[in-house]
């Protein structure tokens, strides 16, 4: 079986790391067609030219075209992922920055930050996801790798798209794991469960005899010291938890020593575009046929063998149970049905099925509870705009629940984003 895929927001230096991963696992992917969507025609370019080479190299057979319109783009695509950032690394800066004003941490995916790039993002998705179910296959799936991810998604599904949201944060932890355990990676599966940036890992499972055994807590007794660093989070805390929290989870656990941090040194976004022109320079050599190391530095590690094994289930219907972000339909009860949640779901061609998870700590789902909360208000308002209900929603997020710091921030925001907001303008 051949497919075509189309990847909206193809010019994105993430792309090679992407295609390396069609190129080295095109037996699990057939690819005959790979489209990069993107409005930017001299990155288009760029990245394109390295990733006709990449598979050039590779021996892969698949033709990699371009374009600039939605609409050729997905035309009769069976996937299409979306990997979009509206306004760029600029409005990026801004996310990272604007919450400054009221002593809140900047962050590109939660927090204040968070809350104004689902404002930019939403409305845009949703055009394009309309064109997908014009043009694309009738069963094409959106694979949806742009933040806020779950925000995104649930935007998706509610509008009735059949959709499926990706984040590299638990397979990252899988391949960590795994090293430390010694062990090959594909033995080793998460209890990873929470919304999208904000998980934790409450299990760690290791085949072993025909069966699976919990090792999380030799995990924490014998690397502590070393899981918690690279979370940077307190040791004491995971001991507490007897979890791993994600690397979001610091903006909420130790939020006044990131700030101080954030404060005293340039936005991930500045260093960020260092990064990204130091990357198109490199793919701009003709010679170069391979990702080159300094990819690395721009994030997304394992972004591609994630992508590359969602499609190939999702196209397959093998089976098998990968970390995704799905409606949860009672998998947490106390949050609504239709809330998008990130937890191990089973991957099938007819669509997702989650295995049932055990009871959680209190102060685990206290959190979340609060930050779907949040959510739900956050997509009230990117759907349909308003101070008043971006006022509710950024009242109603953990990292803000002040009136005054809330007015202070939406006002912000509004002043950072008007451009890409219609109906602020």
């Amino acid at each position: 079986m051949t497919m075509k895929v189309a990847v909206v927001g193809g010019g994105s230096t993430y792309t090679p790391e992407l295609v390396d991963g069609f190129a080295r696992l095109r037996e699990m992917l057939p690819i005959e067609e790979l489209w990069l969507v993107d409005p930017d025609g001299s990155r288009l370019e760029l990245v394109s030219g390295l990733s006709r080479r990449i598979f050039s190299r590779a021996g892969h057979s698949g033709k990699i075209r371009t374009t600039s319109s939605v609409e050729e783009g997905v035309s009769d695509a069976d996937v299409v992922l979306l990997q979009l950032r509206i306004g760029g690394q600029a409005a990026r800066h801004g996310d990272e920055t604007f919450p400054h004003e009221a002593c809140c941490v900047g962050q590109e995916t939660t927090g204040p930050g968070g809350f104004a790039k689902a404002l930019r993002t939403v409305p845009v998705v949703l055009q394009i996801a309309e064109i997908i179910r014009e043009k694309a296959k009738p069963n094409a799936w959106i694979i949806d790798f742009t933040n806020p991810v779950g925000i995104v998604t649930r935007a998706l599904l509610q509008a009735g798209h059949r959709a499926v949201g990706l984040c590299n944060v638990a397979i990252g932890f899988q391949r960590r794991f795994a090293a430390l355990l010694d062990a090959d990676y594909s033995n080793v599966s998460l209890n990873h469960v929470g919304l999208n940036h904000l998980t934790w890992e409450l299990g760690v499972n290791l085949k072993r005899d025909g069966g699976s055994v919990n090792v999380l807590p030799r995990i924490l007794g014998e690397h502590l010291e070393e899981v918690a660093r690279e979370v940077q989070l307190p040791p004491a805390l995971l001991s507490l938890q007897q979890a791993v929290p994600s690397y979001y989870l610091r903006y909420f656990y130790v939020h006044d020593e990131v700030l101080r941090d954030q404060l005293s040194q340039p936005s991930r976004a500045q260093a960020v575009m260092e990064v990204e022109d130091a990357l198109l320079r490199k793919y701009a050599d003709p010679a170069l046929d391979i990702k080159p190391e300094e990819l690395s530095l721009r994030g997304g590690a394992f972004y591609s063998e994630a992508a590359v094994d969602l499609m190939s289930s999702l196209i397959s219907g093998r089976g098998d149970v990968q970390v995704v972000n799905v409606r949860n339909d009672g998998t947490l009860p106390f949050l609504p049905d239709d809330h998008v949640i990130e937890v191990p779901a089973v991957i099938q061609s007819g669509g997702l099925a989650v295995p049932p998870i055990g009871t959680l700590p209190e102060e685990i789902a206290g959190l979340i509870s609060h930050v779907a909360s949040y959510e739900r208000l956050a997509l009230d308002a990117a759907l349909h705009g308003g101070r008043e209900r971006v006022l509710k929603a950024m009242l109603a997020h953990p990292l803000v629940g002040q009136f005054d710091k809330a007015e202070k921030l939406t006002d912000a925001l509004l002043a950072a984003n008007r451009e890409h907001l219609a109906w602020a303008r």
